[in-house]
């Protein structure tokens, strides 16, 4: 294992982004969380299904992220569905607010992990896919399926 390349112990994976959409980019970014909701986390309690993200005033922001409370937090848990701010370099924001102003882009949460003990969030610049894109994907998939059982059948 190379020093640089640290181990990723994976919480959260968004696998209807790929389905949904077309990933041209992909970037890190580091999340502001409180203490409960990294506790919570490190137990593997966190959704990312229903999540986007948007960039206000030069800031970027997840939403619908759904870190559930920590049992043990008592009055500390925060709301669940809490709006959380990412943390990305600023050259990196203005050159992803700038992709999101044209038409088609938007940022989706790819995958949430724990990298060195702190959370990051996998964030992807994304292009809609139309209905036959998707149709295309589930044939080549339908198609992928059916050749490795075949393959498997000849080597038994």
């Amino acid at each position: 294992m190379a020093a640089d390349k640290a181990p990723k112990k994976l919480i959260a994976n968004n696998k209807k982004a790929y389905h949904d959409y077309f990933i041209e980019e992909t970037y890190e970014a580091g999340v502001v969380l409180h203490g409960t909701e990294v506790k919570s986390m490190r137990m593997g309690k966190c959704s990312i299904k229903e999540s986007f993200i948007r960039i206000e005033d030069g800031e970027v922001f997840v939403y619908g992220m759904h870190v559930s409370p920590y049992e043990k937090g008592n009055i500390f848990n925060k709301d669940p569905l809490r709006v959380k701010k990412l943390l990305l370099h600023k050259y990196e924001i203005g050159k992803l607010a700038g992709k999101v102003a044209e038409k088609g882009y938007t940022l989706v949460p790819l995958q949430v992990y724990f990298k060195d003990g702190k959370v990051k969030v996998e964030i992807g610049l994304a292009r809609g896919k139309k209905l036959y894109d998707k149709r295309q994907d589930i044939a080549k998939k339908d198609m992928r399926r059916e050749t490795e059982r075949e393959f498997k059948i000849k080597n038994l």
